[in-house]
């Protein structure tokens, strides 16, 4: 994160308050010459003593005419590696602050909310008993496209804007998505534990193993990402299907090479299905176990989308009889899967939630979400594509 120095701040931002906050200045190291102009704030929320030396005070409640505050505060609870809140860091404005919890805990979540004006949230829920304790929050920015983690209806109750970042994650996901596919039709986990065990049998995978070309790949959901799962495949000999409940504009079925088929019928066809719907009421458990079944045999089932969009135990049950190739799941029901079945099949290949968890896409995002905010602040209309819950009128606390 670079040279750190610590200030304390004023007596009025004082309290006795249990929670206590870290508040350091970061200087990157071609902005030391001209180290003023170019600070940015960051306050850590911490519940343990702090190394000696560093300011520690506890937050007061705010004042809107408290005018030695910072002109926005940025609540993030999600447990984001260093360089990512640096990359968020280095997005900011001047005079915004971020407040960041220092755990993944409801507590530590709550202590980063309680002054924040804004939230950043990429995969930490906030359920109504959590954004009940934002008490200033007026906008949400989600820093993808799901947003079933975020309690909607008590956002619309309270005024609170949410808003995504359509597309925002469309390259990295749709990557991750063709690996799991190579992954499990190469049995790549398998290969790699043998080979450092050394067990050197190709002749293994030459009986089992099976390759793209000449396949059939059913896309379920043709939004921004299943596009470009399709864009990304052009270089392969494959049939390409799609579902959606929208069908697609005729241009781009022609661009893209998909053809647009009903889902019961797409399931029975493709060789390999892979799932990129959201989480709403229509598409919880959309794989159920009659779809798993009605599945080709030696099918492949790829979920790099939502968890509950699949009937895991059925998944599960159809791996262990046998009755599909494999699976390659990156999205579970129960996050993390502990005890899951699915963790003890061989012929799955499990990715924790990640796919669209690149550093090098992170900039665009988080300069979207800044200007998402930006336009909140601004009382301008957010892109349509990308707005959620309009901001409202807030209701009293």
């Amino acid at each position: 994160m670079g040279d750190r120095s610590v200030r304390r701040l004023p007596p009025n931002r004082r309290s006795s308050g249990g929670t206590t906050l870290f508040c350091s200045e970061r200087i990157a190291g071609a902005r030391r010459r001209n180290p003023v102009a170019c600070r940015i704030h960051l306050y850590f929320v911490v519940s343990a003593p702090l190394p000696d030396g560093h300011s520690v005070f506890a937050p007061g409640p705010r004042s809107d005419s408290d005018s030695t505050m910072p002109d926005l505060i940025v609540g993030i609870i999600d447990t984001f590696h260093p360089k990512i809140i640096e990359t968020i860091a280095d997005s900011v404005p001047d005079g915004w602050v971020l407040s960041i919890a220092d755990g993944g805990t409801p507590d530590a979540r709550s202590r980063a909310l309680a002054d924040a004006d804004v939230a950043f949230v990429m995969a930490a829920p906030l359920p109504t008993d959590l954004l009940r304790t934002a008490g200033r929050l007026g906008f949400i920015q989600k820093l993808g496209a799901g947003v079933d983690r975020i309690d909607l209806d008590y956002c619309r109750e309270r005024g609170i804007g949410v808003a995504r970042l359509h597309a925002g994650n469309n390259v990295p996901v749709a990557e991750h998505t063709l690996m799991l596919i190579l992954a499990a039709y190469r049995r790549l986990p398998v290969l790699d534990r043998q080979t450092r065990a050394g067990n050197w049998d190709k002749e293994v995978s030459r009986g089992i193993n099976r390759q793209i070309t000449g396949k059939t790949i059913g896309i379920v959901g043709f939004g921004a990402i299943g596009r470009m799962l399709a864009q990304m495949l052009a270089g392969f000999d494959i049939r390409i299907l799609y579902y959606d409940p929208i069908r697609a504009p005729a241009d781009v079925e022609t661009k893209l090479r998909a053809e647009y088929m009903d889902l019961d019928a797409l399931v029975a066809t493709a060789d390999i299905v892979s799932l990129h719907l959201p989480l709403m009421k229509e598409t919880a458990g959309i794989i159920d176990e009659r779809r798993i079944a009605a599945m080709k045999p030696d099918a492949l089932l790829v979920n790099a989308a939502r968890g509950g969009l699949v009937d895991e135990d059925a998944l599960a049950r159809a791996l262990a009889r046998g009755h599909l190739f494999g699976a390659a799941i990156d999205a579970f029901s129960k996050e993390p899967p502990i005890g899951s079945p699915l963790l003890r099949e061989e012929r799955t290949v499990l990715t924790p939630h990640a796919a669209g968890a690149t550093l090098d896409n992170f900039a665009a995002i988080a300069e979207r979400a800044v200007g998402n905010t930006k336009r909140y602040l601004a009382g301008e209309d957010l892109p349509p594509a990308d707005l959620v819950v309009a901001p409202g009128k807030r209701a009293a606390a």
